[in-house]
């Protein structure tokens, strides 16, 4: 089991400079991924993506590419002329809009900045192995942290399909009462009304009878604990669960749901409300699984 919050990073040294990686990623129903990385390397943001699903299937997962020059270099390596060709474009685009044009101190710094960075930046072929050399650590190690997670959401799913079973045996050992106390009540109001009815009246057979058969839980129960049964192997399972979990707690609710309505007595009612509060905090922690 894996959970979809993940971290990791990974920093190097290479082509002169300091070339840093992160992944990192939060709960999402299918995967969302963006990777953001220089303009000169797009072209490798392709393969970067491909080792990412890789490792994630579900999740919002960003990637972070960083490439820091080494220092001491020349502080004015930008190109003058390079500059004044942004500038006089910029005043090209200004002038066909109809739009003053007065370069100021700051937009100066702005393009020449720019400039710099881009003659700075080296080429994609010269870093693409200790860019994936960089990337792949750096999965390892938000792999294994959403691992580790995963291990604590799986006690934590343990722990409470325990109590899930816990209440829904509850309810299957009081269940056989309802309909005898339902005979016992009817029976004393009847007595109460001054209507001296024989237990083995037919109205009072008929009555309880419908009675029986419309608070009867005993197929819901046995669809709920084979429910239950399928979220247990899901869980011990290596497969990506989060989707087919988030189905079977779709029909544990809807059992659980019928059975509230139908019981028609106070313990049962008690043992449901406890019943959804646990798969409800069960769905909500399922959100968290890839």
């Amino acid at each position: 089991m894996r959970s979809m919050t993940g971290y990791g990073r990974s920093a190097s040294a290479s082509a002169g400079g300091t070339l840093a990686v992160q992944v990192s990623s939060v709960n999402r129903r299918s995967l969302d991924l963006s990777v953001k990385l220089p303009g000169e390397w797009e072209s490798l943001e392709a393969e970067m993506a491909e080792r990412v699903r890789r490792v994630a299937s579900r999740g919002k997962v960003h990637v972070d590419v960083e490439f820091t020059g080494a220092k001491g270099g020349d502080a004015t390596s930008w190109s003058d002329a390079a500059v004044g060709a942004v500038l006089d474009r910029l005043a090209e685009l200004a002038d066909s809009r109809g739009i003053a044009f007065e370069p100021t101190a700051e937009l100066l710094w702005q393009v020449a900045s720019s400039q710099k960075a881009s003659a700075d930046m080296p080429p994609a072929e010269s870093v693409r192995k200790d860019l994936f050399l960089a990337l792949d650590e750096a999965l390892r190690g938000f792999a294994a942290m959403r691992a580790k997670e995963g291990e604590a959401l799986y006690v934590d799913f343990i722990e409470r399909a325990g109590l899930c079973r816990r209440h829904i045996d509850a309810i299957a050992a009081r269940s056989p009462a309802v309909a005898p106390g339902y005979r016992a009540q009817l029976l004393k109001r009847l007595k109460e009304a001054g209507l001296e009815l024989d237990v083995g009246d037919e109205r009072v057979l008929r009555e309880i009878a419908l009675f029986a058969d419309r608070c009867d839980v005993s197929e819901e129960i046995t669809r709920f604990r084979s429910h239950m049964d399928q979220l247990s192997l899901l869980l011990k399972s290596d497969d990506e669960i989060g989707r087919k979990a988030d189905f079977i707690l779709q029909e544990l609710g809807r059992e659980a749901n019928t059975i509230g309505s139908k019981a028609n007595d106070l313990a049962i009612s008690k043992a449901v409300i406890e019943l959804k509060n646990e798969l409800e905090r069960i769905r909500e922690q399922m959100a968290n699984v890839e």
